[in-house]
């Protein structure tokens, strides 16, 4: 399948490729955004939702994606979250939302052949995104500055729950509920509801896939590899919007307004 995006491409403009595929106008030779990071190789160190979100919008844009998964746990978590409809298979509906286009292989990297295996496979990547808690990869030796010192054009992105300074792990059910989020949703007579998908982590994928692709233009121009970093947390405060500055600037405290519109009225 292929990206689609309305993306302006100077002297031309984006027009349809073949079988739907977006490609960029204005040069003799169009450039698919399916294929733009083709050759580019990104090693995934993470499970759920948000690490895998990010490592499969580089899949989308051409770029193989290595998901390295814990045999001793049989893999993602979310291999086993499976609905009651659902068929017996490790390839659940909640795994297949971000883990498409991607190579998968079962990799202890407790042990020291596994970690070797996968240290390696960083030392020959160009990217690779993490989800541990902090101070687990340095533990692992699987953080930025053990592996970039093999690979220095390394591109290192990190998701975390709340910072590097705080060793809790994230959960996007509790960062709804202390961000505010849920706090807002709902009806004015009704209790806070949590919304039906892990926004949270979506929200922190995006924000890291957005530096991910900062930092290969980056690379691109001064070979340098980088260490990008998201929390959680970060991401959904950053993430209120205008609920948020109407704290900042208008000292108001958002409500619950059911589907009217603050600020409209």
């Amino acid at each position: 399948s292929c990206t689609r995006a309305m993306i302006w491409h100077r002297p031309g403009l984006l027009r349809p490729g073949r079988r739907g595929c977006a490609v960029f106008a204005g040069s003799s030779r169009g450039v698919a955004l399916s294929r733009l990071l083709e050759g580019t190789r990104v090693v995934e160190l993470a499970s759920v939702l948000a690490g895998p979100s990010v490592t499969q919008f580089l899949a989308e844009l051409g770029a193989t994606v290595i998901k390295v998964e814990n045999p001793s746990t049989k893999g993602d978590v979310t291999r086993t979250w499976r609905l009651p409809s659902e068929p017996v298979s490790d390839v659940t509906a909640y795994f297949s939302c971000c883990n498409i286009s991607k190579s998968s292989i079962a990799v202890d990297v407790r042990k020291p052949e596994g970690l070797k295996i996968v240290q390696d496979l960083a030392s020959s990547s160009d990217i690779v995104i993490a989800s541990y808690k902090p101070g687990d990869a340095e533990k692992l030796g699987l953080d930025f500055e053990t592996l970039q010192a093999r690979r220095p054009s390394l591109i290192y992105g990190q998701i975390t729950g709340y910072g590097h300074d705080d060793p809790r792990a994230g959960y996007d059910a509790v960062m709804q509920a202390e961000a505010g989020f849920q706090y807002m949703n709902g009806n004015p007579d009704g209790p806070p509801v949590k919304m039906p998908v892990a926004l949270i982590d979506l929200l922190a994928a995006h924000q890291l896939k957005e530096a991910v692709l900062a930092s290969l233009v980056r690379r691109e121009r001064t070979g340098e590899g980088a260490f990008v970093s998201v929390s959680l947390l970060g991401a959904a405060v950053s993430s209120l919007a205008n609920q948020g500055t109407s704290w900042t600037i208008a000292g108001n405290i958002p409500q619950r307004a059911g589907s009217e519109h603050p600020s409209i009225v």
